[in-house]
């Protein structure tokens, strides 16, 4: 059984430029490189996965790394499951 303080969630946050049509074409190939990656859209440009273990969001961290675009900003927030079970969503 996986334990809600090992099994950890990872949500990427991003704010790129698309003022032209280059930055957009790679804000969209990055957008395209987490949905690849398993991760949903929670709200526009923040992204999130759950990984069964911290081992395995590392994994997916470096996959994010390797596809960070030139400019922009982009975080990384990594969380346990119960954390993101406190979450509160207002619809």
């Amino acid at each position: 059984m996986l334990s809600g303080y090992r099994a950890m969630w990872l949500v990427v946050m991003f704010d790129l430029p698309v003022v032209s049509k280059p930055q957009r074409r790679v804000a969209t190939e990055f957008r395209k490189s987490l949905i690849h990656d398993g991760f949903e859209m929670m709200q526009y440009s923040v992204y999130f996965r759950p990984c069964p273990t911290d081992e395995n969001a590392e994994v997916h961290v470096q996959r994010v790394r390797v596809a960070l675009p030139a400019e922009g900003k982009v975080r990384i927030l990594k969380i346990t499951d119960k954390q993101f079970g406190r979450m509160l969503n207002f619809f």
